[in-house]
């Protein structure tokens, strides 16, 4: 690699994030970094972001460009993130493939007919929380941010009820980039063996889901265009996780917001911003996801600085440092409800930009709206500064997030 600085360590933990993505930027448009072991070009940029997420010279395909794949996956702790076969890690062509296969899914007017069904859960999560006894904290992440984009993407994957807990104790182990190589193996053997029971109940007893769908575009498709085992188990695994940790996250961090910052609330009330408008600016503010690994340079790429990333190294994609880079946001540090200009990368960008985002914008609005329309008196039961973040240096979102509903 051609940075003449030592690579910057990430803290697995992400304890301090915010000041790690001052780091980073410091450093320039892109630095060399250490992700749990294995050397990365991170870039922080936006500009810079932009223009490798949408260029044919950067793959997410690990196996195919990144030379030192066969070495890293069988020990490092993030290796399911690069050796999963769907979409995520597709490339080209296959990209494409596996894309359109899940893209009926999040259409447009797929999501405004399940609207309300997700406002029913929202109402149903709300008025579990009005009857809990009153004056006693309540921890906002487990009994909202949790049970609601799991409900959601439940209904939408036909999970069914009984199992949907035992699939979001496995989808923390795939963000908890604490676990030792050892520990997340073994939550990759688990989380498959759910996967697969999930396929074979869908493929015994098919119902009106998009798990059904997949397999019967695995089981009928005979023109080449079907969906291997593997990418069937994993795009299901994509889709689970992808549409659910990442919401938990944006919940958690608007409510804790809006709860630090009443201005901002206010303005909400008043009429000057509306839910919308909150959601966004918390997915620019306080991305779900702060680091995603990885993506890999298919030639040599130079940069704006003179440096090189060189044919199949690594690149990680530091979306939260690039949401709050000087020259992108003015005042990018501090939470504007009212912000004109509302452009960020919490969704990623280019042809991996997230299909499920409209659906993930939908559920946080409906979560806020009714949360706070149903409790006006809430507020933080502990200091903002006692609640830690969840250990991750890829997840966004705090261990608990404690209130009390009536002020």
């Amino acid at each position: 690699m051609a940075d003449s600085l030592a690579p910057l360590v990430l803290d697995p933990a992400g304890a301090d994030h915010h000041a790690e993505h001052r780091t980073l930027r410091s450093r320039g448009p892109a630095t060399r970094v250490d992700v749990l072991g294995v050397e990365a070009w991170s870039v922080s940029d936006p500009a810079l972001l932009k223009r490798l997420l949408t260029s044919p010279d950067v793959s997410k395909d690990a196996k195919a460009h990144w030379p030192a794949f066969g070495q890293v996956v069988g020990t490092w702790p993030l290796a399911l993130w690069v050796a999963v076969e769907n979409m995520f890690t597709a490339y080209g062509a296959n990209h494409r493939k596996l894309r359109r296969l899940v893209a009926p899914a999040f259409s447009s007017r797929r999501i405004a007919t399940m609207r309300p069904a997700v406002q029913d859960m929202v109402t149903a999560l709300v008025d579990r929380l009005a009857a809990l006894p009153p004056g006693e904290p309540v921890d906002l992440r487990q009994e909202l941010a949790y049970p609601l984009p799991i409900a959601v993407i439940g209904h939408l994957m036909g999970v069914p009820e009984s199992r949907r807990e035992g699939f979001r104790d496995l989808v923390d182990g795939v963000f908890d980039t604490t676990l030792s190589q050892e520990e997340a193996q073994t939550n990759t053997v688990r989380l498959y063996e759910c996967l697969d029971q999930l396929i074979a109940e869908k493929r015994a007893t098919p119902g009106d889901d998009m798990t059904s769908l997949l397999i019967a575009a695995r089981d009928d498709e005979h023109d080449g265009s079907q969906l291997s085992p593997e990418e069937l188990r994993d795009t299901l695994l994509l889709m689970i996780s992808a549409g659910y940790e990442t919401t938990v996250n944006v919940i958690d961090q608007a409510v804790h917001t809006l709860l630090t910052r009443p201005d901002q609330l206010e303005l909400v009330r008043k009429g000057a911003a509306d839910w919308e408008d909150v959601v966004e600016e918390t997915l620019r503010h306080e991305p779900a996801v702060k680091h995603l690994p990885l993506r890999f340079a298919v030639t040599d790429i130079p940069l704006p600085d003179g440096q090189t990333i060189a044919r199949g190294e690594a690149i990680l994609a530091s979306y939260a440092a690039a949401n709050r880079h000087p020259d992108w946001h003015e005042d990018a540090d501090t939470f504007d409800a009212t912000r004109t200009v509302k452009d960020h990368l919490a969704f990623g960008h280019g042809v991996h930009f997230c299909l499920g985002a409209p659906l993930a914008r939908m559920e946080v609005a409906l979560a806020l709206e009714s949360l706070f329309d149903r409790f006006p008196g809430i507020r933080l039961a502990e200091p903002a500064a006692d609640l830690p973040s969840v250990p991750s240096l890829i997840s966004n979102g705090h261990q608990r997030l404690p209130v009390l509903l009536h002020g």
